[in-house]
């Protein structure tokens, strides 16, 4: 299977926009979903560095990873095996992120952008790097139904409706864990407010072009940007 010149544009455009906004470094990848089968993953290599035009991979949701896949890729298909409403995937290194996470800690819903993980995010306590199907199949069960999931002192996993909604969500991650590094550096934590579930239900919302202006934000001057397909992947 090939995938189009809009999918694979928007995996592109979503890697390096990851990396210009420091979520990504040498390591971390995305994907898209083609189909129920499939999806597209980034080049293999660091994701600022893709190249205009540069092809990703097609691979399967079932079976073995391609040649030259990245191992990690097996996260990205155990997702998409759990839960067949995902169409993106981002598997990033968001500083913030990766200092709490080392302590075992992940944000709370404490502000607007954090709301979209109420009611928390899930941890996977393993700092190991995720080399086998069976890892892989654990970070996708830690996420379960959750947007995210964080691996000790490893980064984080998001998943979402599409690609373009992943890569925000991202940006949103780490922004909740700015806050709440913030808060516990202040030694505010303690007496700070969360969302409540209703709260972060009514907040999270996705009208008034949230992730849109997001994304643009995000991949501003992409010599790619206006080629990226941004619709919906079939899954079924």
């Amino acid at each position: 299977m090939k995938a189009a010149a809009g999918q694979e544009a928007l995996v592109r455009v979503a890697a390096r926009g990851l990396a210009r906004a420091g979520l990504v470094h040498a390591y971390g990848h995305c994907s898209s979903r083609l189909d129920a089968d499939h999806f597209l993953v980034c080049a293999a290599r660091p994701m600022g560095l893709i190249e205009t035009g540069e092809a990703g991979t097609v691979v399967p949701v079932h079976g073995e990873l391609p040649d030259g896949v990245l191992g990690e890729v097996r996260i990205h298909q155990h997702i998409y095996r759990m839960r067949p409403e995902v169409g993106g995937v981002v598997r990033s290194m968001p500083p913030t992120v990766m200092t709490l996470s080392s302590a075992r800690v992940t944000p709370q819903p404490r502000h607007g952008m954090g709301s979209y993980f109420s009611p928390a995010v899930p941890l996977w306590d393993d700092p190991q790097l995720v080399r086998s199907d069976a890892q892989a199949r654990g970070v996708a069960q830690a996420m379960g139904t959750a947007r995210a999931v964080v691996m000790r002192g490893n980064g984080a996993v998001v998943a979402a409706e599409s690609l373009m909604h992943a890569v925000v969500l991202t940006w949103y991650l780490e922004d909740a864990a700015r806050i709440e590094c913030q808060l516990r550096s202040a030694g505010l934590a303690d007496g700070a407010p969360t969302f409540s579930p209703e709260e972060a239900a009514t907040r999270a919302v996705g009208t008034g072009r949230i992730y849109e202006r997001m994304w643009e934000y995000l991949t501003a001057g992409d010599p790619e940007a206006a080629l990226a397909d941004l619709s919906q992947p079939r899954t079924q």
